[in-house]
């Protein structure tokens, strides 16, 4: 199952058409609630983003989770501490785009696809 919201006044294009890799993801803290991401957005874990070192910013992204394979399409919009991609982290979640995926308490396998950015229509 892949949740996707399409949003307004978005186009397509093709930022780093099919980089695939596999590792963990994990939820951002709760000490990060109201503060600013790399783009200037204030963090709000209802929102479907994520945190990579990986991705640039402002790129979609698949999440698949390995265990159960759901997968949720967020938007890269902060960077993760390096230290944490020494730990083979790889994508740093919110809690709505978590709950997608299965619920997951701390950390979970995942492989994180990138996709072209989402066309927004109006039925």
């Amino acid at each position: 199952m892949v949740l996707f919201i399409p949003i307004l006044g978005i186009s397509q294009s093709k930022k780093e058409p099919g980089k695939q890799l596999k590792g963990f993801a994990t939820i951002y803290a709760n000490r990060f609630i109201g503060l600013r991401t790399a783009t200037g957005e204030i963090f709000k874990h209802s929102n479907l983003t994520a945190a990579s070192n990986n991705f640039k910013i402002n790129s979609w992204v698949k999440v698949t989770n390995l265990n159960n394979m759901k997968s949720v399409i967020v938007r890269i919009n902060d960077r993760m501490h390096p230290r944490m991609a020494k730990m083979g982290r790889i994508v740093d979640l919110t809690k709505a785009a978590a709950r997608l995926l299965g619920n997951f308490d701390g950390i979970v396998d995942v492989k994180v696809e990138s996709i072209p950015e989402p066309i927004a229509s109006i039925d």
